[in-house]
């Protein structure tokens, strides 16, 4: 019996003993109040009254965010600021002894690097530098916490509150400046489109151009077609002529028949050439003689009555 009391003793002993340390978590051991180790995740056994665990330090990344805090610019400005800043811790031996509170030291070195930094930029170059300062903030924070064992990844600046005053004038330049981007583009809109507008009554008009001078060159083609059509058949008309053989008479025939054309429309004035008088001439003689063309008929002379005289009745 006392020997499964004892059993059970050192059983419940060991078991006290047992530490199982978590993932991404690291285990400071102290052995009699000085540094003896650090265990990482897993299984370990710590000796009772000389061994204890000093400090539980998470591998995880930390967010410290910041609150706001009254930064004052070159130009003698005051904003608010507030930071958000992402770390972790790659030793845990330097994190446990390296300061008493390494978060409560990150946040204050927080602090005073944004007041250097932005003490040296005038407002405009607060409001337009995040990357930069973001970057710079980074530099200086990862290099001087090294000693606590802390790795800062980024910086971000999660709020700028510049004065109402500020605020209120920012907002008024900044209306200024929409104001004047419309007006610049009403007026590019207004000037394209007059140009446009001229470049399309500029090329209505060279079509135009281009069009009479096709409808005129396309009229000349057709006349010099028709001309030399009716020089062809004139010619072939002639031709025709000189094969049958016709006499002076039927030619000076054919010339009174031209007169007679010229003389029937709406002229006022008829110039006949000489030899189409002489030609005139000859037919009215012709016609003379032969009687050809007299369409005339004689006049029929009346029959005088004789009146009856009562007397000689």
């Amino acid at each position: 019996m006392t020997g499964l009391i004892i059993a059970a003793v050192v059983a419940l002993i060991i078991l006290c003993c047992l530490r199982v340390v978590p993932q991404a978590t690291e285990y400071v051991i102290e052995r009699l109040g000085k540094y003896a180790g650090t265990w990482g995740a897993g299984l370990h056994i710590l000796i009772p009254v000389i061994d204890r665990v000093s400090k539980r330090v998470t591998l995880k990344e930390q967010v410290l965010d910041s609150p706001p805090q009254p930064v004052i610019t070159k130009d003698n400005v005051t904003m608010q600021i507030d930071t958000v800043v992402y770390f972790k811790v790659f030793d845990s031996k330097l994190f446990t002894y390296g300061a008493v509170n390494p978060i409560s030291a990150l946040s204050n070195l927080t602090a005073t690097t944004l007041r250097n930094i932005v003490g040296e930029l005038e407002l405009d170059d607060t409001l337009t530098s995040r990357d930069t300062i973001n970057g710079k903030m980074t530099d200086i924070l990862d290099s001087a916490t090294d000693q606590w064992g802390i790795k800062v990844n980024r910086v971000e600046l999660k709020n700028i509150i510049p004065p109402s005053e500020i605020q209120n004038a920012m907002e008024k330049q900044m209306k200024a400046e929409r104001d004047r981007r419309e007006t610049l583009l009403e007026a590019e809109g207004h000037k394209a489109a007059v140009i446009t507008r001229a470049e399309g009554d500029k090329q209505a008009m060279v079509l135009a151009a281009e069009g009479e001078r096709d409808a005129r060159i396309a009229r000349a083609e057709g006349e010099a077609k028709a001309i030399l059509l009716a020089k062809k058949a004139e010619a072939d008309g002639l031709a025709a002529l000189k094969a049958a053989g016709v006499d002076l008479a039927v030619l000076e025939l054919k010339k009174y028949e031209a007169l007679v054309q010229m003389s029937n429309g709406k002229a006022s004035k008829i110039i006949v050439p000489t030899d189409a008088v002489d030609m005139t001439k000859a037919n009215v003689m012709f016609s003379e003689t032969s009687g050809l063309g007299d369409v005339t008929e004689p006049a029929k002379e009346t029959l005088k009555q004789k009146k009856s005289d009562p007397c000689c009745e």
